[in-house]
């Protein structure tokens, strides 16, 4: 089986943000990384091209992504002090929409390293 190699991926799993990974995927699944730590290899080897779930689901039910949108800002807009957590893994362009939609709907933003 031939394998796709990708080079200068970028890990965002720490928040090292290391840019210079080469990953090495057949058509499923990450099957080598070169130049990754422990926890980017980790991270990498255990995400896959499989697709294992519809792309939204309500109540555990398939639904349009526009459903599920609809339905997040429901919730949202009913929400008291909604909180925005677990920002450690996207870039920091999705931090900053996650801040401003934190700020428009009057929730908080806190990090996976809160205790």
């Amino acid at each position: 089986m031939e394998l796709t190699i990708t080079k200068n991926a970028t890990c965002t799993f720490c928040g090292c943000v290391c840019d210079d990974i080469e990953l090495h995927s057949d058509t499923e699944r990450i099957v080598e990384t070169k130049r990754a730590c422990i926890l980017g290899e980790s991270w990498f080897r255990n995400h896959t091209a499989e697709r294992l779930y519809p792309d939204a689901l309500i109540d555990g039910e398939p639904a349009t992504v526009d459903e599920a949108v609809e339905e997040a800002a429901e919730y949202l807009y009913n929400a008291h002090m909604p909180l925005v957590y677990g920002l450690s893994n996207v870039t920091c362009e999705t931090q900053r929409e996650a801040v401003a939609l934190a700020e428009m709907i009057g929730g908080v933003v806190d990090s996976h390293t809160s205790l």
